[in-house]
């Protein structure tokens, strides 16, 4: 009986290591390939529709803005200039603008790559219109205040999806200027949004203010895209930011919180759950709050901030089960759609902003495998 157990024992240790091991070979030749598979299939299938709707996205909407974000991080890599020339296609053919709402988050998104572009072309007219908008905005700032439902109340950040949209650009544009003017509105807008939704328990962001006193199934509603929403915007933030500011400083103090928080309710699987402590209720995988958590985690290893020895193995496996979800022909599987709270996903559907956080993910996760 004796050495039964014990090679049960012994085989059952071969498991968890051949898991572990596996979790860690990851190529960056593969990271590429499947990369460029991703934003391939997402190129030639861009104008079709996604979340059941009955026409595309606007170019300018704020789903295509999460999918440039990603698409700019894989142009940097792909050593293929097409990638660079279908974005800025997209600036000239819409002028250059911002999306149609002035306050709201999300039609300002687009100007991430608009920042971007002007880094890489030096082409002034391609950030005009949106220091424009954001000078407007910041000598007539909303009166709104937060609270869900109130007059006007998305002119301002009262849902955590909006920490993705707007704060980047405000801090790209700070960076790009050196006009610390930007960097003082957007962070005093963010300190409101986080100290009306971020649960100082659980170190996690509510979707809006709806939720906060909401449960399913006993526990708290946490979605899962709408963390990744903010977990991501957290580093495209910092990487704008001196270490040494104020401002940085208030940030990573954020994402290490958030970054030990997802490491403790990581599934099984290598995804996280589309409701973050109900696991158990929403075991279907979901790939776009997942992807972004694997960037994340993988830039912060990748920067010195989180231990390597801790981080590396989760943010390996919850790569590979991204991965695990992508065709044959190239298309991201079990994205949820357009929502704001956690719900269902399917392997044969998926979204344009899954392939920006997928891409994103692929671009700090290429470091981490010691692409250059």
């Amino acid at each position: 009986m004796n050495k039964l157990f014990s090679l049960l024992l012994l085989f059952a240790t071969f498991l968890i290591f051949a898991n572990y091991s596996s979790a860690q070979e990851i190529k960056p030749a593969e990271v590429k390939t499947v990369m460029k598979k991703v934003a391939d299939w997402q190129i030639e299938h861009f104008n079709e529709c996604y979340s059941g709707r009955q026409k595309p996205h606007h170019p300018l909407d704020w789903t295509n803005g999460a999918l440039y974000v990603g698409m700019v991080k894989w142009a940097k890599m792909a050593n293929d200039e097409k990638y660079w020339e279908w974005l800025k296609n997209i600036g000239e053919e819409n002028e250059w603008l911002l999306y149609k709402r002035q306050y709201h988050a999300d039609d300002h998104t687009v100007g991430q790559m608009y920042i971007e572009l002007y880094r890489k072309y030096s082409d002034k007219k391609m950030i005009e219109p949106t220091q424009k908008q954001f000078d407007f905005i910041m000598y007539h700032p909303s009166q709104s205040v937060l609270n869900w439902k109130t007059p006007f109340h998305q002119d301002r950040w009262n849902w955590c999806d909006a920490l993705f949209m707007s704060p980047p650009v405000w801090a790209k544009l700070y960076k790009v200027t050196s006009e610390k003017k930007y960097l003082d509105f957007m962070f005093e807008e963010y300190k409101a949004t986080t100290d009306f939704l971020f649960d100082k328990k659980e170190h996690l962001y509510y979707r809006d203010e709806r939720y906060i006193t909401e449960r399913d199934n006993g526990t708290k509603v946490f979605w899962s895209r709408g963390n990744g929403w903010v977990f991501a915007g957290l580093v495209n933030i910092l990487n704008e930011l001196n270490p040494e500011s104020k401002e940085y400083k208030y940030f990573l103090k954020i994402y290490k919180k958030m970054a030990k928080k997802l490491l403790e309710i990581q599934t099984p699987e290598g995804h996280w759950a589309m409701s973050l402590l109900g696991q158990k209720f929403y075991p279907t995988p979901e790939t776009s709050g997942s992807s972004f958590f694997v960037f994340g985690l993988a830039w912060g290893i990748n920067q010195g901030i989180l231990d390597k020895a801790t981080y590396e193995p989760a943010a390996k496996k919850g790569w590979n089960a991204m991965v695990s979800h992508v065709t044959d022909d190239g298309m991201l599987g079990y994205v949820q759609p357009i929502g704001a709270a956690p719900g269902k996903a399917w392997p044969d559907k998926t979204e344009v902003y899954g392939t920006g956080a997928f891409l994103s993910a692929g671009s700090e996760i290429y470091k981490l495998t010691g692409g250059e």
